[in-house]
């Protein structure tokens, strides 16, 4: 059961993602062939004015398919036929969908529980934080100039700066101040500490607040994974640390089933709509990568065109994005054979 709800909510997220496209297509006139969910053989489907909807055998992924997207097409209702801007709005619809969705279930969450302001509960005896005079009660403001909302970005800049100095503005009594820390090596943990602590518990806010703060939910949740990416760039996780849906359903399954074991069915509920802040956003920063057969990959073409204002050879962008879907296809099916192997 867990499974599947876990699956539900891949195939919804990327549902969701799909309508990007869809509604902007038909904002635009475009035409739009077939609107689906899932990959490979169509399983249901059914046929709505110009557009056949569809459930695919593969439960993973979708797709808005228009008319002249990938190849050229004599209707002038085709994607191609568009002006270059209203091609871009339709691309970048997908992306900003998640970002939309990913706030929702923020709003969800944030009012359910509340936010974890960033608090310090204390400081470790003999390391920066306070030998610098931080203490109990006060509350991080900024780090190296990046303003901080929630206790977790604290430990976030800790987990992907690590050993990094910090400049520190916290508050006390109404007065900020600004302290430089110079992480020092622990030797029981190994790493290297600016010796802060803090809570992951959470305040409730009032409406403001929640809206205010599940804006910033959907922020850390992209700074993490664009922070993540950096990481795998520079070499600091490798491929065989990727994960993809097989991975992420296995772990959304096992949330599931560790929450309602200690909180019950409402916690459980809860955690999967906590998890999917991060995939929403996650899958939206994703498919903004200037990677070809991805939206960025297609943006970055759409606005390249606007700038020299002049259409790139549709055979050439079509060979690109076809090199990059056969890459891309590869990656998942290692990334997938990583996931299965990891599960056995």
């Amino acid at each position: 059961m867990n499974i599947i709800i876990a699956i539900i909510i891949f195939s919804v997220i990327i549902l969701f993602h799909e309508l990007g496209h869809f509604l902007l297509a038909k904002a635009n006139g475009i035409r739009v062939n077939e609107f689906c969910l899932g990959l490979g053989p169509t399983l249901v489907g059914f046929t709505k004015g110009e557009t056949k909807y569809s459930i695919k055998l593969l439960p993973f992924g979708g797709a808005c398919m228009m008319e002249g997207e990938d190849e050229d097409s004599a209707d002038e209702r085709a994607f191609g036929k568009k002006s270059v801007w209203a091609r871009i709005s339709v691309v970048a619809a997908g992306p900003v969908f998640n970002f939309i969705m990913a706030w929702v279930f923020a709003l969800i969450v944030i009012g359910s529980v509340g936010y974890d302001r960033p608090v310090l509960t204390g400081v470790m005896d003999g390391f920066p934080a306070q030998k610098a005079g931080l203490r109990a009660g006060d509350e991080i403001i900024s780090m190296n100039g990046s303003r901080v909302h929630f206790y977790r970005e604290v430990s976030q800049f800790s987990l992907f700066h690590e050993g990094e100095s910090a400049e520190i503005t916290y508050e006390r009594d109404g007065e900020r101040h600004t302290v430089s820390l110079t992480p020092q090596m622990d030797e029981e943990s190994g790493r290297a500490l600016l010796g802060i602590m803090g809570t992951t518990g959470r305040e409730k806010g009032n409406v403001l607040q929640v809206l205010e703060n599940s804006f910033y939910e959907v922020r850390y949740w992209i700074c993490n994974t664009v922070e993540s990416l950096k990481m795998l760039v520079t070499g600091k996780v490798g491929v065989k640390d990727l994960s993809g849906p097989v991975g992420i359903v296995k772990v959304m399954g096992d949330t599931y089933d560790t929450s309602q074991s200690s909180g019950g069915t409402a916690l459980a509920i809860l955690s999967m709509v906590n998890f999917s802040i991060f995939l929403s956003a996650n899958l939206g920063v994703m498919n903004l990568l200037p990677i070809p057969a991805l939206d960025g990959g297609r943006l970055v073409f759409l606005l390249v065109e606007a700038v020299r204002r002049k259409k790139i050879d549709p055979e050439k962008e079509g060979l690109v994005h076809f090199v990059g879907l056969v890459a891309l296809m590869a990656l998942m099916v290692f990334v997938m054979f990583n996931d299965i192997r990891n599960i056995l």
